[in-house]
Formats: structure tokens, C-alpha cells, sequence
């Protein structure tokens, strides 16, 4: 016996209806692609050729910056012998790209146990470069040296330790060492994790910040770099930076996160301010 089939017509709107709604679709679409969000997506799904991100962490490391979410346990289990230092210093600390000085409490915590003297960077979120900012950050610069006397050691941990190798290019004469911890100041500055997020976030391309900088050029005073080949977020190569672009590169086994919180982070700061010599 032969299946029946039924057919149902569908309903049709009316032609004039269905244009009007096509124009009124064409018109949104061009109402969109007017607007700052849709530049920051375009930023965002930029495409660009391979080998521009040729070394960037891959997924397994990206996912291992998960050890972040033990960190309280641990922390709280954690004995740091911190040994007083006989050589005081006076330290700026610069977040990364997204993070508040908060997240830097605990380092910061460590060092004024050792001795020294710590203070914040004077902004909250860092939410990326503007020249606005990097004269707020010179200006708080200057007035530590001032007030305290002495040279500053900045710290910057990611885009902080961008921050610090380009203001100490601006104001040498008061710093007396740049140490930077996973920051991407060497190589492709698309070799990362995270480059199309902060595109999106700030609004302009990693290779056209607003503000004059030559990345890879080395500042005028002695400048660490501390990389990770953990590090899930940025390059390893590009973070270690090469031959003349820094004076020394150490490397840890940290998470990018970890710079902010990992014990033998902590020891090596300690070690490179008990070294530093105005």
C-alpha cells in the first residue's frame, strides 16, 4: 500500500512586506558596522599569516593556568623563609594586561617581609597603554625618587613589564633596575595567547599601540627578564627576549600566572634586589 504524503503550504509575507524587511536588515547591518564594537570584533577576528604567532604557548600550557585556582590551598600551606634584607630597596610593582594591583598584593607582601619597600604602580586595572596613563605612571615615578631619595627597581609583571621597560627609557634617572616577568617585549608581538582579546579590549592592533615605543630596544639601566617555558600565555622566546635586548634572562618553571604568587618567582626577586645597586 503506498504511503500518503501530505504538503503544507507555507505562508508567504507579502512582497512589499518582505522588502521593507530586507532594507531594514541592510540598514541594521550598516548601523552595526558603524560602530566602535564592530571594529573591536573586526580587531579581533583579524586575520593574519601563520607564522606571525609561530611559538605561542600551546593549548596544553594555556590550560595548565589552571594551577592558579590551587593556589589558596597551597598558599596557605606554603612556608616562604624570607632571610632580611641588608640592601633595602624601593620597588614599584606593574600588573599585567586586565589585572588590578591586587593581584600582586601577596609578591608585594613578600618583599616588604624581606625589607623593602613596596608601592603600587598609582592606577587600577591596567587596561592597556595610553599616553594618558604612561604619564600618570611617569609622573608617580618621579615622585617616589623625590620623595624617598633613591632610585626605583620597577617591577612588571606581562604588560606591566612593558610599561616599565618603556618608562625607564623615559626617566633613567630614576631607576635603578627593570625586572620584567613573562612580558612579550621580544619577537612577534602576535606570538601569544591573549593578543586577540587585547585587541578587542583596547581598541587598537599589538602592532600600532598610541603611544611611541620600541619594544625590543633595551632600556638605559640594568634590565632582567624572568620567562617561563610553563608559561601558557606568552612565547617563551619572547619573553627571554635575545642578546642585547636585555642583560640577563632567567628562566623559572612558572605558569604566566604564577609570576604573580610562585615561590621561586619570589626568590629571584629577592636575590635580584639584594644584588641591585643604585
Amino acid at each position: 500500500m503506498a504511503s500518503l504524503r501530505f504538503a503544507f503550504d507555507r505562508p508567504r509575507l507579502p512582497a512589499p512586506l518582505l522588502a521593507a524587511a530586507s532594507a531594514a536588515g541592510g540598514r541594521a547591518q550598516q548601523a552595526y558596522a558603524a560602530t566602535e564594537l564592530a571594529r573591536r570584533v573586526a580587531l579581533a577576528r583579524e586575520v593574519i599569516p601563520e607564522e606571525h604567532q609561530s611559538g605561542k604557548p600551546r593549548l596544553v600550557r594555556l590550560l595548565g593556568e589552571a594551577q592558579v585556582l590551587l593556589e589558596p590551598v597551597r598558599r596557605h600551606r606554603r612556608k616562604l623563609v624570607l632571610v632580611p634584607t641588608a640592601n633595602r630597596q624601593l620597588v614599584m610593582l606593574l600588573p599585567g594586561f586586565a589585572t588590578h594591583p591586587v593581584r600582586m598584593r601577596y609578591l608585594a607582601r613578600q618583599l616588604e617581609s624581606a625589607g623593602h619597600l613596596v608601592k603600587r604602580w598609582g592606577l587600577g586595572f591596567n587596561w592597556g597603554p595610553t599616553e594618558q596613563n604612561f604619564a600618570a605612571v611617569e609622573t608617580r615615578l618621579r615622585e617616589l625618587h623625590a620623595r624617598h631619595g633613591v632610585k626605583v627597581v620597577l617591577i612588571g609583571w606581562s604588560l606591566g613589564g612593558l610599561y616599565a621597560r618603556e618608562i625607564a627609557k623615559r626617566q633613567p634617572q630614576a631607576v635603578a633596575k627593570v625586572v620584567t616577568m613573562g612580558s612579550p617585549f621580544s619577537g612577534s608581538p602576535r606570538a601569544n595567547n591573549v593578543w586577540r582579546a587585547y585587541q578587542f579590549i583596547t581598541g587598537h592592533s599589538v602592532d600600532a599601540p598610541p603611544i611611541a615605543a620600541e619594544l625590543a630596544v633595551k632600556p638605559p639601566v640594568e634590565t632582567v627578564a624572568l620567562w617561563s617555558a610553563n608559561d601558557g600565555v606568552i612565547a617563551p622566546r619572547c619573553a627571554a627576549g635575545r642578546p642585547g635586548e636585555r642583560d640577563r634572562a632567567i628562566p623559572l618553571r612558572c605558569t604566566h600566572l604564577g609570576f604573580s604568587y610562585d615561590p621561586q618567582v619570589i626568590e629571584t626577586l629577592l636575590a635580584e634586589l639584594e644584588s641591585t645597586r643604585a
